[in-house]
């Protein structure tokens, strides 16, 4: 049993996930998703957390994990038959990898790179897709556009996370009244940005609800 862990970010206006450049066979130079073979006795989320600080240094403590699905289609590892659970995280603002056993191979690259030119291991590219469209999907219904963001941010910051995870842009005028009228979404600071020109903008914290009622759909925030 082995686990394999999906983390997104927002670098640079690009959806970013992290990978590990392979230093052995098989797969040797190619890029794969952070992850290893489960320990006798180990809880499977307590084995992603691991590997994470073993491949990567991302401190667990900043990692909320979720399941996302299992992987054991017959010829996966070319080795012998594994059988892997897969993990979805999203980060703000991380810092380049560094530490680990494996900190010289650990860095962000854009999914859209990799799910195209990029080399992947083993089935690690179905795996990225389906963290890809899963953190999409979950936009819709949860809050989990603010795990990209700083505790505090504006409006305008959670557009942009909506806009790069869904490739598209959205009207700021409507994105910015179906947030503020959707109940438990997002909780106003009484702050506000103190950078940039003009008014500063109004800062706001994670509301109280995770799940979103009305759902704000694609369709929605056109």
């Amino acid at each position: 049993m082995t686990v394999d862990v999906v983390v997104l970010t927002v670098r640079a206006g690009e959806l970013c996930a992290l990978v590990v450049r392979r230093g052995e066979a098989p797969y040797k130079g190619r890029w794969a998703l952070p992850g290893g073979i489960v320990a006798d006795g180990e809880d499977l989320v307590d084995a992603a957390r691991r590997e994470l600080v073993e491949e990567t240094s991302v401190s667990p403590a900043s990692v909320r994990l979720e399941q996302l699905a299992t992987y054991g289609a017959p010829g996966r590892d070319p080795r012998r038959r594994t059988v892997s659970v897969a993990w979805l995280a999203v980060l703000p603002r991380p810092a380049v990898p560094e530490g680990g056993t494996h900190r010289a191979r650990a860095t962000w690259r854009p999914t859209e790179w990799l799910l195209g030119r990029g080399r992947l291991a083993f089935d690690h590219r179905t795996i990225l897709r389906d963290g890809v469209e899963r953190a999409r999907a979950k936009l819709e219904y949860t809050n989990i556009a603010t795990a990209f963001l700083e505790p505090e941010f504006t409006i305008a910051q959670l557009r942009a996370v909506y806009e790069v995870v869904w490739g598209h842009p959205l009207d700021a005028g409507n994105f910015h009244r179906k947030v503020t009228k959707t109940d438990g979404f997002v909780s106003p600071t009484g702050r506000r940005q103190s950078a940039g020109r003009g008014r500063p903008a109004e800062l706001f914290t994670v509301g109280t609800e995770e799940s979103l009622y009305p759902p704000l759909t694609r369709r929605s925030l056109a």
